[in-house]
């Protein structure tokens, strides 16, 4: 607290700071802002560079000191919402996928979604079948290094890249086999439009998942896609709700509520921040997608009283008004400088990798990105499993389509492996030298793995050791269900003590509400006005007594302080 103060007062006393944004290429944009300078005049400045018009589905991401994401806010200056000293570092992101990226008016902007994609794909965001995967991979290459040719490409060539968390030898001979023979011919823009559709139909097109916890304590990722609410949970998508039946968010503490009709479901973030976090991305996309215009949106309380929670409100346009908005572009497509594919570690999103070959075949783990041949739809299947609440009670909230869902459905399989997107080889565009340190601290207390990129903790690829580190810890925690239970329990009270909390404030509101509706009275009652209810208050016994005994003296002795000061006031 005393770093930030200190951080917070060194800053006041500059005027100008410099600001770095990694954009999705990996190139850097530098600039200086202003002390005042609001997040939208950073943002402006960046479309400028791009040469982008089509910018709604884009924003600013950072992370705190705390190792916490946020996305900039466009309305607030950019220093309040800094609380690391200068320089800053960011990274631009795309923050609203489209829902037809194919559809997307301008070229530019189907490039940067390109690129977006791309690192979801290698991050592991991104979860498709082996064939599908082959093909995605194969469309990158053919945008970025063009059509095969044998003497620029020798045999391998397509091993030289790593395009997903990890890598298989007959995955990359199906990558080149369908470069070679199938690809052939099409420019940058066709291969990353053909990328692009084929993206949009799978399953995980859009998600930015969120690490959480049940309420029995078992992981689970909480995302916000184009088409609804998902819920990842250990190798299934557990829950699916679209956009039009969600029906409130909120959040208390560490604590996540999602509302839809008779159903609750709460889930419990690690910190409070990442909480709010989630909370706000939730806003955010319900807003931008369910809404026709943005005269529409609300601004949005945490909780149902209006004394405590946070509030917010979504400052941008809605999908409907953006995709109107486009329509009406009429200008010369903007060149588009396209970085080629090097197989170099220069370029963090293509890059060389760890493969397969290198570790037995009886000790291998599932490649992420394959799923099972049948994934169901995520946008228009129904609820697969009940939910207990933990705000509601024992009961199970039911649902009218959830009982025909478990005797018509099966559970959705995403992997053979638990879903995991947090196999990123990327450092994070900030200090270099802290990366060690951090991550060893993280390690220490328990903390979740990063699933983005831009955390700090992602400064290499898991080993086989901690794979093996992280199987063994599993069959200690099935041979200590205590564990469990101390967790359960340390939830249950801190919902105890958000409670107390809660109490204690309605009371203090409640005790200072009463306080103004008495002074409001008095005031009222010792006035001039000739109503009857004053009138048979001021002639009781003890308003008199009141009056001449309390209101009198103390009027006075107001009175004569007042002419004192200005008396002072006139003589200097």
């Amino acid at each position: 607290m005393l770093s930030r103060l200190m951080s917070g007062s060194s800053r006041s006393l500059e005027r100008d700071y410099s600001c770095t944004v990694r954009l999705l290429d990996d190139s850097e944009y530098a600039c200086t802002i202003q002390r005042d300078a609001k997040g939208q005049y950073l943002f402006d400045l960046l479309c400028h560079h791009l040469n982008l018009l089509e910018k709604d589905y884009f924003g600013i991401r950072f992370v705190d000191p705390d190792k916490q994401r946020h996305w900039l806010e466009f309305t607030k200056s950019i220093v309040k919402q800094m609380r690391s000293q200068p320089p800053f570092t960011m990274c631009f992101r795309v923050k609203f996928y489209p829902t037809d990226p194919a559809a997307l008016k301008e070229e530019i902007t189907r490039y940067l979604v390109f690129l977006q994609i791309k690192r979801d794909l290698y991050h592991g965001r991104l979860l498709c079948k082996t064939s599908d995967a082959a093909l995605l991979a194969a469309h990158i290459l053919q945008a970025e290094i063009g059509d095969y040719d044998p003497g620029k490409h020798p045999e391998g060539y397509s091993s030289k890249f790593q395009f997903f968390p990890k890598h298989s030898e007959k995955l990359e001979k199906k990558i080149a086999e369908i470069h070679k023979i199938e690809l052939s011919g099409q420019t940058p823009a066709m291969s990353e439009l053909n990328f692009l559709r084929k993206a949009q139909t799978l399953e995980t097109y859009g998600v930015d998942p969120h690490p959480c916890k049940d309420v029995s304590g078992n992981a689970a990722f909480l995302a916000f896609t184009p088409f609804g609410f998902v819920v990842l949970q250990g190798n299934k998508r557990v829950h699916f709700i679209k956009w039009n039946e969600v029906a409130k968010l909120k959040f208390e503490g560490k604590t996540f509520y999602l509302y839809e009709k008779k159903i609750v479901l709460t889930y419990f973030a690690p910190t409070p921040e990442a909480c709010k976090h989630l909370w706000k991305c939730g806003i955010e996309n319900q807003a931008f997608y369910k809404l026709e215009k943005s005269s529409q949106v609300r601004t949005v309380s945490s909780s149902n009283l209006f004394f405590k929670g946070s509030r917010f409100r979504y400052s941008g346009r809605v999908a409907k008004e953006v995709m109107e908005s486009s329509a009406k572009i009429k200008r010369e497509p903007p060149e588009i400088h396209r970085a080629g594919l090097v197989p170099s570690r220069s370029c963090p999103s293509i890059t060389h990798g760890p493969r397969l070959t290198s570790i037995p075949r009886t000790r291998r783990r599932a490649v992420h990105i394959s799923i099972m041949e049948g994934l169901e739809s995520l946008r228009d299947s129904a609820h697969s499993t009940p939910v207990r609440s933990a705000s509601h009670g024992d009961a199970f909230l039911p649902h009218s389509r959830t009982f025909r869902a478990e005797s018509s459905e099966r559970v959705t399989i995403i992997s053979d492996e638990i879903y995991s997107p947090s196999d990123s080889v990327l450092p994070t565009p900030v200090a270099e030298h802290s990366l060690e340190l951090m991550l060893l601290s993280r390690q220490i207390n328990g903390a979740p793995c990063s699933i983005e990129e831009e955390k700090e903790s992602e400064a290499g690829t898991p080993t086989l050791a901690a794979a093996e580190g992280e199987e063994r810890g599993g069959e200690l925690r099935a041979l200590c269900p205590g564990a469990g239970r101390r967790g359960r329990a340390q939830q249950q009270a801190e919902q105890v003590n958000t409670f107390v909390l809660s109490v204690l404030r309605l009371l203090l509101a409640t005790v200072g509400l009463l306080f103004v509706l008495l002074l409001l009275l008095i005031i009222l009652t010792e006035s001039d006005l000739d109503i009857a209810f004053f009138r048979d208050i001021r002639q009781t016994p003890e308003f008199e007594q009141f009056h001449y005994q309390y209101f009198c003296p103390l009027r006075r002795w107001f009175a004569c302080k007042i002419r004192s000061v200005f008396s002072l006031l006139i003589d200097t």
